[in-house]
C-alpha cells in the first residue's frame, strides 16, 4: 500500500488527508476508523457496483461495529442530475442520518460527484468518504473536493468544492471494470504527463501495454504518480483560482463533445481524449509545441484505441457550448495549451481563425 496526503491548511484547520492506494484494500476497514465521527454510515452506490462490492463491503463494516445505510442510484452519466441527488437525500431523511453519520461513496466519478454534493449540503454539511471503483475516479474526480451534478446546458456547472476525509483506492476493482471504461481512464492518467511530468509521459508510453492488459504494479505506479500530481496542484489552488485551472487540459473541449452527444455517450474519458487532441494541435499552431511531440501525443491515445477525432459539428456550435465552461472569464474562453510536453499554460489570446481551423481539422470526417 502507497499513501498519498493532499495536503490542505488554513488559519483555522488542517483539512489534510490521506490518499490509501493498493491492491485489495476494500475490506481494511481500520483505514476508515480515524475518519468515521460515529459509527453509522452511508453507503452510496449504483446498480453496477453494489452486485459487486456493496455486501462485501458492508461486512467488512459489521466487524468493526460499524452498520450501515445503503443508497443504490442509477447507473450513467445521465443520472448526475437533480432528481438522483434528489434520492440520496430522501434516503438520508427517511434513515434519520445525522451530521456525524458520514457519507461513502462507492463507485466511479457520477457516485463521487453526487454523494460530495450531498455530503456538502445534506445538514449543512456532513463528512465523506471516497473509495473510487474506476480508474477515471481514482486517478482524478476522487481527489481535490469537486463535487456537483449536470445541468441540461452544460457539464458539472452546479457544485461545491468540498473535500473527503480520505480516499481508498483498491485498484482491484479494476479487474472487474469493462475495458471501454478502463482506457477512458488511462486519458486522465496521460494528462497528468503532459501538463506536469515529461518522464512520466515517457514511461506511460513505455508501458502503455502494462496499462491496458490490468498489471498490478503498472497500474498502482500509474494511479500513485497521477495522486502525487494533482495532490500538489490541489494543495496550492484548492479552488480553481489559478494553476489548478491546467488539470482541464482537453476538458473544454471534452465537456463540449459531451454536452452535444448527449451525456453518457461519450464516456468522459474519450471526450477528453479527442479534447486533448483538439488543444494539442491548438499548441501546435500556435507554434508551442512542434509536429513531433504532437504526433507522440496523438500515437499513445491511438495506442489505447481512445478517439483522436471529434464528433462532426459545426465550428458556431462548438464555440457556443465552449462558452459555457467553467474557466470563461468576461466572455472570453480560457484554454489549457501545452507549452511543451510536461508543461501546460492557460490563455485566452487565441486568434479566432486560429481556433477555427483547429476545429475543423480536428473533426471527423465522416
Amino acid at each position: 500500500m502507497q499513501t498519498v496526503k493532499v495536503a490542505l491548511f488554513s488559519s483555522e484547520q488542517d483539512r489534510s488527508y490521506p490518499i490509501y492506494i493498493g491492491n485489495a484494500l476494500l475490506e481494511q476497514v481500520d483505514l476508515l476508523l480515524p475518519h468515521l465521527p460515529q459509527k453509522r454510515v452511508a453507503i452510496v452506490t449504483n446498480t453496477t457496483v453494489a452486485p459487486l462490492y456493496l455486501d462485501q463491503f458492508r461486512r467488512a463494516l459489521e466487524r468493526h461495529g460499524i452498520c450501515s445505510v445503503a443508497i443504490i442510484l442509477p447507473d450513467g452519466e445521465d443520472h448526475k442530475n437533480w432528481q438522483t441527488l434528489n434520492l440520496i437525500f430522501d434516503a438520508l431523511l427517511e434513515q434519520r442520518c445525522e451530521r456525524k453519520t458520514t457519507l461513502i461513496a462507492l463507485g466511479g466519478g457520477v457516485i463521487g460527484d453526487l454523494t460530495g454534493f450531498a455530503a456538502a449540503t445534506y445538514l449543512r454539511g456532513v463528512p465523506f468518504i471516497q473509495i473510487p471503483t474506476t480508474l477515471l475516479a481514482q486517478v482524478d474526480s476522487s481527489v481535490g473536493g469537486k463535487t456537483g451534478i449536470n445541468h441540461p446546458l452544460g457539464k458539472n456547472l452546479i457544485g461545491a468544492f468540498y473535500q473527503p476525509r480520505m480516499v481508498l483506492t483498491d485498484s482491484a476493482t479494476l479487474t472487474t471494470l469493462p475495458d471501454r471504461e478502463l482506457r477512458a481512464g488511462i486519458a486522465e492518467v496521460i494528462k497528468y504527463g503532459l501538463i506536469r511530468d515529461a518522464d512520466f509521459f515517457m514511461w506511460l508510453e513505455q508501458n502503455i501495454t502494462g496499462l491496458i492488459t490490468r498489471n498490478a504494479d503498472i497500474l498502482n505506479k500509474a494511479i500513485c504518480r497521477s495522486c502525487e500530481i494533482k495532490a500538489e496542484i490541489v494543495a496550492a489552488d484548492e479552488c480553481e483560482g489559478g494553476v489548478r485551472a491546467l488539470l482541464n487540459l482537453g476538458h473544454t473541449f471534452g465537456h463540449a463533445i459531451e454536452n452535444a452527444m448527449g451525456y453518457g455517450v461519450w464516456l468522459h474519458g474519450e471526450a477528453v481524449a479527442a479534447g486533448t487532441i483538439m488543444a494539442a494541435n491548438l499548441s501546435k499552431q500556435l507554434e508551442f509545441i512542434n509536429e513531433s511531440d504532437f504526433e507522440r501525443i496523438c500515437s499513445i491515445f491511438q495506442k489505447i484505441g481512445l478517439p483522436v477525432s471529434a464528433p462532426k459539428l459545426s465550428p458556431d456550435d462548438y464555440l457556443s457550448l465552449m462558452k459555457l465552461d467553467k474557466k470563461v472569464e468576461e466572455g472570453r474562453i480560457r484554454f489549457i495549451l501545452l507549452k511543451r510536453i510536461g508543461e501546460a499554460m492557460m490563455s485566452h489570446d487565441i486568434p479566432a481563425s486560429t481556433l477555427r481551423e483547429t476545429l475543423l481539422t480536428c473533426m471527423a470526417n465522416e
